[in-house]
């Protein structure tokens, strides 16, 4: 029997279908070998040289590994088709001892029947060179990650994290929340005719006053405008007359994906990557069983295969008609910066409709299906068409402009429509209308209006922000954003991002001492550099070492610089049981504490209950329980009438005990247990 080695469990299923009883299926839960947890972990004098270990959690797994891979007739390798899946394909090989040159390392874009079989006829030698690359990039965020978030915890607050590429990301929204503050609104007042012709309104904006652009800016300016032409007859000019045409949407790629999800759909990027993983990894489908929907979803090429593009032209000619096909296939271009490793993202079986298997999709998956299937579909259909009128029409020194617009042939949008923002222009039509014809005004009024400030960034805008400035790459993108925001360096108003003090904090120290590298000019150039070690024979140690060199510099000037963003403590009435002096609210590395304002006289220190932080009742006494944390950082709930009574729990409690055997009843995984016997309320 074969062995074939996955990352993910959710697979083993789906591929099982597909290989047959003569194949074993293993995951392996994603990595089995890292950097160490709890240090550094590179020899810096030695080329940083990593020091791969084995994860503490994956110590058994590798043992029925080594057991099964023992047994098997061939091993392959199976993880997923991008240079972390082949890093990981790199350790587990090295890890079962395999040859350098072995070929069996085996990848597929699509979980289907026909992708899979033919992966198992071409496998390789694990790539060497995306491993490199791979492993340079983890190199590079361990030492940004362990050099400069300590220096950062020593100057702002404690348990702060920097990163190579976060900080970039969170620098995007400060300066974006900066401009914002620094808009001064200017005011303006547009005048609108509405004219009426066979008894049909329609609406035209002032453009000119005496051959030149005019906008006024007060409201004294437009009213001189309205008075001056309400009673005028409207003079028809000049009649333009024209057809433009919208091309189809290219297919999604990881970005535009979670763009799209969002703005259509209200996908958080954390929601989508999760229902994307799902759609591509295998769901259970009434009457198919375990099978997977989607292509590889890391990816930013545009590029699909021919057989896929065949499909779907067929599927769009039968479900539209022939017109609604073009004679060749559409292709697109691929981005400069698109790595183009696999194909976009789109579905694996045209015939597999989202309404066909919406009852067996959560609603998530479902919003998500349907988005990747009718973009795919579009983007292989024919061209919207529209007829266009511009009209321009004068009233005494003034003119005015109408611009209509129709529909004359859907094309891709009777599969999918673009999303347009929230101020998009509503496709409206003209009155036929004739040049030297004269109109009247039903009613011509002005509105205050005030330029506005650019919008804050969301989670798509992000995203695409992060993309065109060649900031991290598809798979890096919705970490990069979980991570600003679990720091609370960035908050969500509604879909908005908005940086908070200690996000604005961070971001001014990395401004003020390493604005040369923690920049989106910089983040980008070393992205191609790691491309180059993929693609070309760069070796990923000069890559590192050309960013140490200067890295190095900064942290020894920034960490010998007496510059602080500490916040200073806080004065409270709580009176120091040891001397009666004042206590002060201090953050430590474990949270807020209290500290004695005559330290180091007196050294005393008091944990800091936040009213907030009140999680239920003591059983003992009926005080309330708060959430404390340990010298090791970890949460546990005590009473807060400590020491007086000592109740302790590493779980919230009702207050209740148990009517078996009366020791208190705690909530864990969101049920009301015992926690002592087996008691469970329903």
């Amino acid at each position: 029997m074969d062995l074939v080695i996955i990352e993910a469990p959710a697979k083993r299923e789906t591929l099982k279908k597909y290989l047959g009883s003569g194949y074993d299926v293993f995951a392996t839960k994603g990595h089995i070998r890292d950097l160490p947890q709890k240090s550094f972990g590179l020899d810096m004098h030695n080329h940083f040289e990593p020091k791969y270990e084995i994860m503490p959690d994956k110590k058994s797994l590798i043992s029925e590994l080594k057991s099964k891979a023992s047994g098997a007739e061939h091993v392959l390798i199976a993880t997923d088709p991008d240079r972390e899946g082949e890093a990981i394909a790199w350790h587990i090989a090295n890890v079962l001892s395999l040859p350098e040159n072995k070929k069996c390392r085996i990848q597929f874009n699509e979980i289907s029947q026909k992708a899979v079989q033919h992966a198992l006829t071409q496998p390789r030698e694990v790539d060497k060179k995306l491993v490199d690359a791979q492993q340079a990039r983890r190199v590079l965020d361990r030492i940004v990650g362990y050099k400069l978030s300590p220096i950062l915890c020593k100057k702002i607050k404690p348990r702060l994290s920097a990163g190579r590429v976060q900080s970039v990301a969170l620098k995007l929204v400060v300066d974006r929340e900066k401009e914002i503050e620094a808009f001064k609104p200017e005011e303006y007042w547009p005048v609108t005719a509405f004219l009426v012709k066979n008894n049909e309104i329609f609406k035209s904006n002032l453009e000119k006053r005496k051959g030149k652009k005019y906008l006024p800016a007060k409201e004294e300016e437009a009213k001189i405008v309205v008075d001056a032409v309400k009673d005028e007859n409207f003079i028809v000019e000049k009649i333009k007359r024209s057809t433009t045409k919208s091309h189809a949407p290219a297919p999604f790629t990881t970005s535009t994906m979670q763009q799209d999800a969002l703005n259509k759909a209200g996908l958080s990027v954390k929601r989508t990557t999760s229902a994307a993983q799902q759609l591509y990894e295998g769901v259970d489908v009434a009457g198919e069983g375990k099978i997977a929907l989607i292509t590889y979803i890391r990816t930013d090429s545009t590029r699909v295969s021919t057989d896929a593009q065949n499909a779907c032209r067929e599927f769009a000619r039968k479900l539209y008609g022939d017109k609604f096909v073009p004679e060749k296939p559409n292709i697109y271009a691929k981005k400069a910066s698109a790595q183009d490793a696999h194909e976009a993202i789109r579905p694996i079986n045209m015939n597999i409709t989202p309404e066909k298997v919406k009852s067996s999709l959560s609603p998530d998956n479902y919003k998500l299906y349907k988005l990747i299937y009718e973009r795919f579909l579009a983007s292989q259909m024919s061209e919207a068409v529209y007829s266009n009128v511009t009209a321009n029409i004068t009233a005494g020194e003034y003119e005015f402009k109408s611009v209509g617009k129709t529909m004359e042939f859907a094309g891709y949008t009777a599969a999918y429509k673009e999303f347009e923002g929230d101020e998009k222009q509503e496709i409206s039509r003209l009155p036929a209308l004739e040049e030297k014809e004269a109109l009247r005004a039903k009613e011509v009024k002005a509105e205050q209006k005030f330029t506005k400030p650019p919008a804050r960034y969301t989670e798509a805008s992000l995203v695409k922000a992060m993309e065109e400035k060649g900031i991290g790459r598809p798979a890096t993108y919705a970490a990069t954003i979980m991570v600003i925001t679990s720091r609370e360096y960035v908050v969500k108003e509604g879909k908005s991002l908005m940086p908070t003090e200690l996000g604005r904090n961070v971001t001014e120290y990395l401004d003020k001492f390493f604005s040369s590298v923690i920049n989106v000019k910089f983040t980008a150039h070393m992205e191609n550099r790691l491309d180059d070690i993929a693609s070309k024979d760069d070796d990923w140690h000069d890559v590192v070492d050309s960013f140490w060199t200067g890295f190095s510099k900064l942290l020894s000037e920034s960490d010998a610089s007496g510059f602080s963003l500490k916040a200073e403590p806080v004065e409270t009435d709580i009176v120091c049981d040891k001397c009666g002096h004042k206590m002060l609210l201090r953050e430590g590395r474990y949270g807020k504490f209290l500290g004695c304002s005559n330290f180091p006289a007196c050294r005393n220190i008091m944990p800091y209950e936040d009213e907030k932080k009140v999680v239920g009742k003591c059983p003992d006494c009926g005080g309330d329980v708060v959430a404390r944390k340990s010298k090791k950082g970890k949460t546990f709930f005590s009473c807060k009438n400590y020491p007086d009574c000592k109740f302790m729990s590493w779980y919230p409690t009702t207050g209740q005990r148990c009517p078996e055997c009366k020791e208190p009843l705690i909530i864990k995984n969101k049920k009301i247990v015992c926690s002592s016997c087996n008691y469970k309320e329903a």
